[in-house]
């Protein structure tokens, strides 16, 4: 069987905006035909809270917190709720919607996609399954969250070990193109996540203490050996691999591209009329 050629970049710890940036630069040129399909890996510096292109700042986020932690602050462009990036390996891919075996529904898409990061998991070790709710109240929660944080539930076709949420994604189609971004939780401070949050009750905050490690888990909770970031990215690159039947080949990006993304950075996602439209 021939494999499909994928783009595969390992950006390593990028600032919040550039991140952001890249993902969006990535987007623009596969949508015009430049560049094939793109596997990314990234991480943050600083560590950061990013919200959902939806979401409402002043009602939600508490941002002195957020300057009290030294956390820097993004608003993707893909929906969701509040992640904060600390203890993560990051992942975005970049294809078209009219990919080759790719579904026309985002939460089928969901489902093709994360086969990578569920590969992964199973590559470390680790049994992860996706989540599928079945209840009329887990299915309320997806369309009504109850809490601005991401974690707080885990949505169609994420990704649970042991029933607890250990990644993250969130999408967006645009030009033709879905980006699909999410974090690997490879660990996870409980009390400083949701100390970035507006509640409204202390009872809310207090409930969402007792109940968010019943919930959500991080990896370093998983498994008594130590795994290391590039044994991470190895694995969930060989978990894409195996899952979308492609074959990475690492991008150099040229100055030209490079200016571009710097571009789109100062443009909008270093920019506060971006951050805080809403």
């Amino acid at each position: 069987m021939v494999l499909a050629k994928w783009h595969f970049i390992n950006s390593g710890k990028c600032s919040p905006s550039y991140n952001m940036a890249l993902d969006e630069a990535l987007l623009e040129w596969h949508s015009r035909g430049e560049i094939g399909p793109v596997l990314r890996f990234y991480e943050w510096e600083p560590a950061a809270l990013s919200i959902g292109y939806f979401q409402k700042v002043e009602k939600e986020i508490d941002l002195e917190a957020v300057e009290k932690h030294g956390l820097g602050f993004v608003r993707r462009p893909t929906g969701g709720r509040g992640v904060l990036h600390e203890h993560e390996l990051t992942y975005s891919v970049i294809v078209t919607e009219d990919y080759p075996g790719m579904p026309e529904t985002v939460t089928e898409a969901y489902r093709v996609i994360s086969g990578g990061v569920l590969q992964g998991f199973r590559n470390l070790g680790l049994h992860a399954e996706f989540s599928v709710p079945v209840t009329e109240e887990q299915n309320n929660d997806l369309k009504k969250p109850k809490s601005a944080v991401c974690f707080d539930a885990p949505s169609w076709y994420e990704l649970v070990v042991e029933g607890k949420k250990v990644a993250g994604s969130a999408q967006t189609r645009q030009k033709g193109v879905i980006l699909q971004h999410g974090a690997i939780l490879l660990g996870l401070d409980e009390e400083k996540l949701i100390s970035l949050f507006k509640f409204d009750s202390e009872e809310s905050r207090e409930r969402m203490r007792r109940s968010l490690p019943e919930k959500a888990v991080a990896v370093d909770r998983l498994t008594d050996r130590e795994i290391s970031m590039e044994e991470c990215v190895g694995a969930f690159a060989k978990g894409f691999e195996a899952a979308l039947e492609i074959e990475l080949h690492p991008l150099e990006l040229s100055p030209e591209q490079l200016l571009f993304v710097k571009e789109i950075e100062q443009r909008k996602y270093a920019n506060k009329d971006w951050t805080f439209k809403m």
